[in-house]
């Protein structure tokens, strides 16, 4: 490895170059949300005198633990200086590279560019600059209160792709060919995003990996907030709530959503409904859209990987009621045999991700947009088709902690042919605008199947699926 210095707007930084990919890590693109600035929209960083280092990443912002017993992204004692991001570049002395914004998704309460799983080096080796960065969580970034502009995480994205047109150049990428991706929360950013005012222009293309129906009205954003004040001793205003440290303020969030009980989606936090960056659910924003080229997917059997509720001796019709779905009929006839538990999984998969991503395709397809649809079928030995499973292909990563419990350990034998034409599709989209198969219209619906032996399926139009 050796140095390596490029200038941005705000300073000169300091990177690694090794293996044919230059990295530059933890730069900031706002100023850190802490003080005067808490709960306020994200503001330019300021400036700094000589070389700043770029080899290690910032501050993830404040979360919980991801899940028992697994260590937390964010410490008490890190602070709130979280509002940076990362470069990787085949060529920072280059110019005209297609260059690709990752957002990562968590419910929109874990989630950090240092994550293993997101290190871009690969991706980047394929010709693109890839640029990751973090944006605030939890109440932090979503939580409602009056008289305070809303939707903070999602506005943190506008500031880094705000960054990336004004400074990717200097590493080599053309900012006017920039492609968001990202997978759960971040696909649905990736979504909000393509048709919030505050970001037109700032990228052409988008990639969105299982896109959730995740967004809440004003009404249940405020309800909310004072159970987190009450929660917390607090009052449920900008001072009141100010005056706590973030981690007071996690530990409320966290006690709210563990009484909460079934109840728990209508106090997670999401993006509130605010006119500006959200409208309504992901597919009204990709309706809005049609000038974004889209590709968006699921994995085919999305609720293995995601936390859900105790079904065990429910009722599947009963089930399927509650999740919308009507009744469990048709699942009984294309599983016959399948014990409840399989059905639970294959609605749960439909009501919290499949239907609203396949919603969000043909959405922007009637309106105009070019779009193209996958599933994601490659069966992991632990956890199958599950959300997330993709991440790993997309990157390139087999090795990382995240990846040995979806793939196993050592990863089987044709993770790199599959990964490499991930790899190639996702690139290519980014460099190109076209992935590689047939685009998808509801009434002439083609996708693109992920699996040891890639094809391409035409089957029903997937709004009545």
């Amino acid at each position: 490895m050796v140095n390596i210095e490029v200038t941005t707007r705000h300073g000169r930084v300091r990177g690694t170059h090794g293996d044919g990919v230059a990295s530059f890590k933890g730069i900031p693109f706002a100023a850190a949300p802490e003080g005067p600035l808490r709960f306020q929209p994200p503001v330019p960083p300021p400036p700094w005198d000589g070389v700043r280092d770029a080899t290690a990443f910032g501050t993830a912002p404040p979360q919980p633990a991801p899940a028992p017993g697994v260590p937390a992204a964010w410490r008490p004692g890190d602070g709130m200086d979280c509002l940076t991001l990362n470069v990787w570049t085949p060529d920072p002395g280059g110019a005209g590279l297609p260059v690709m914004v990752w957002v990562y998704g968590g419910r929109w309460m874990i989630g950090a560019s240092s994550m293993p799983q997101y290190d871009a080096a690969r991706l980047a080796a394929s010709g693109v600059v890839v640029v990751t960065f973090d944006y605030r969580l939890g109440f932090e970034g979503f939580g409602h209160l009056d008289g305070v502009p809303g939707n903070r995480g999602l506005r943190d994205q506008v500031a880094a792709l705000e960054w990336v047109r004004d400074n990717v150049a200097a590493f080599g990428g053309d900012p006017g060919d920039v492609t968001v991706f990202g997978q759960s929360a971040g696909a649905a950013s990736a979504v909000f995003l393509a048709a919030a005012p505050a970001a037109r222009g700032l990228f052409r293309r988008a990639i969105a990996q299982s896109v959730p129906d995740g967004c809440h009205e004003q009404d249940r954003a405020r309800a909310a907030t004072l159970a987190v004040a009450g929660a917390a001793g607090a009052p449920a205003t900008l001072e009141g709530l100010a005056a706590l440290p973030p981690q007071a303020l996690l530990a409320a969030q966290q006690a709210v959503l563990a009484s909460a009980g079934h109840a728990a989606p209508a106090f997670t936090p999401a993006p509130v409904v605010d006119g500006e960056f959200v409208t309504g659910p992901p597919w009204t924003a990709a309706a809005a859209a049609p000038g974004v080229d889209l590709v968006c997917g699921h994995t085919a059997e999305e609720a293995r990987g995601m936390p859900g509720p105790d079904l065990t001796g429910a009722d599947p019709d009963a089930v399927a009621a509650a999740l919308g779905l009507g009744s469990a009929a048709p699942y009984r006839a294309a599983h016959p045999g399948a014990p409840d538990a399989e059905l639970f999984t294959l609605m749960l998969s439909d009501a919290l991700v499949r239907l609203p991503t396949l919603r969000v395709a043909e959405a922007h397809a009637r309106a105009g947009g070019r779009t193209w649809l996958y599933e994601f079928a490659w069966r992991g030995p632990s956890l199958g088709a599950c959300h997330g499973v993709d991440v790993p292909f997309v990157f390139g990563a087999p090795s990382t902690r995240y990846a040995a419990r979806l793939l196993g350990s050592p990863p089987p034998a044709g993770f790199e042919e599959l990964s490499g034409l991930v790899r190639a599709a996702w690139t290519g989209f980014a460099a190109t605008g076209d992935p590689g198969w047939p685009a998808f219209h509801p009434d002439r619906p083609a996708v693109r199947v992920w699996d040891d032996v890639p094809s391409v399926e035409c089957p029903g139009s997937p709004a009545t699926a």
